[in-house]
């Protein structure tokens, strides 16, 4: 990892293997439910679009599921057939142009696919009203409205999802993705996997910490394989169950560790989602501190995520070395051109290049 000036600051341009973001402002991946068969529509190439004209240094993707099994509901993005490449490439070719790295987020949903949308309320579809089979590492709901008993993997099921893992990448970099992630968190099946909360396992990817991680190791093994290594390849997790028993913070450093070695270039440290019933402290600012230790023990790039909202906070973080980015979700949706309000506010205004045609306004 390099970067272009010496005294790191929200608007410093950071640079990770041959891609360089303009800033360190990202635009954390979110499901926008509004897919046709896992199509991207002109919805996300002005969603997608409006943040990259708004000053992003990084835009990524929504979770992009690889399998039609692997979506959370029937509305989500994916990338499992080369029907889904071109519309996305429109949208990176938009993306780029205007100054923004295009990222995507790869994932499958686990238990936690089959569920109606969340204006619809969320619930678990039954497979005859517009649902699927759902699979997991054991055979655990998740609980609440998703009362799907998923159906525990076989051996050749986890090839067979790795695959469709390695096959949505080259999807992924055919259409102009230059930053890949892979979606580790959340509740979502690799970190089903992970957490022995959901992995009741015996055979080789269950039980002991090893076992457990082996599934996100193996994939993303075979990922780094297909994807450029002159790309970015990142990896999400949670970095706490927020549960006693469950995934916790110094698992997650050692996980990082072996991600780095597996040639993983950040880490992307959200938490929670595997369990309804975790006390979860959200609060501006409460998932800083693990992206602040794996950063610092094990020597690799991290994004800092939630509950971030004011450009001073953001600039912090990157000032006092408590994450290399920071990646907005929520915030973004009310204001797509936060960047430029950050730069106004912090007096970088000359670092961030405003539209011609806004211009006039900023």
């Amino acid at each position: 990892m390099s970067t272009d000036m010496s005294s790191p600051h929200l608007f410093q341009p950071l640079t990770i293997k041959s891609v360089t973001l303009r800033n360190r402002i990202g635009v954390s991946p979110m499901c926008e439910y509004s897919s046709a068969d896992g199509v991207a529509t002109d919805w996300h190439l002005v969603h997608l679009g409006s943040r990259a004209v708004g000053g992003a240094g990084l835009v990524i993707a929504e979770a992009t599921a690889v399998s039609p099994e692997g979506r959370i509901t029937p509305g989500d993005a994916g990338i499992w057939a080369d029907k889904h490449v071109e519309p996305m490439a429109r949208i990176n070719r938009f993306v780029k142009a205007h100054g923004a790295v295009p990222g995507i987020q790869i994932a499958h949903a686990g238990r936690k696919a089959s569920a109606a949308r969340p204006w619809e309320g969320g619930a678990h579809l039954a497979d005859d009203a517009g649902g699927w089979p759902t699979l997991a590492p054991s055979p655990l709901p998740f609980g609440g409205e998703l009362s799907k008993v998923p159906r525990a993997m076989s051996e050749a099921d986890i090839i067979r999802v790795q695959n469709e893992f390695v096959a949505a990448a080259k999807r992924a970099l055919a259409a102009g993705c230059e930053w890949l992630e892979l979606h580790s968190a959340h509740g979502y099946l690799s970190h089903e996997f992970l957490s022995p909360l959901t992995n009741r396992r015996t055979d080789q990817y269950g039980g002991t910490f090893e076992n457990r991680i082996r599934f996100l190791l193996e994939t993303t093994r075979a990922v780094r394989a297909v994807w450029p290594d002159k790309l970015p390849l990142t990896v999400r997790i949670s970095c706490t169950d927020w549960v006693e028993g469950g995934w916790d913070v110094e698992q997650s450093i050692e996980l990082a560790r072996r991600l780095k070695a597996e040639g993983v270039d950040l880490i992307d440290c959200s938490s929670g989602g595997t369990v309804p019933h975790a006390k979860i402290p959200v609060g501006p600012g409460y998932q800083i501190p693990f992206a602040e230790r794996i950063q610092r023990e094990v020597g690799i790039a991290t994004a800092a995520v939630g509950s971030i909202t004011e450009p001073t906070h953001a600039d912090e973080i990157i000032r006092n070395g408590r994450a290399d980015i920071v990646l907005l979700a929520r915030e973004y949706l009310r204001e797509p051109y936060w960047p430029l309000k950050a730069a106004r506010v912090l007096g970088h205004k000359d670092l961030l290049t405003t539209p011609v045609q806004y211009s006039r306004a900023w």
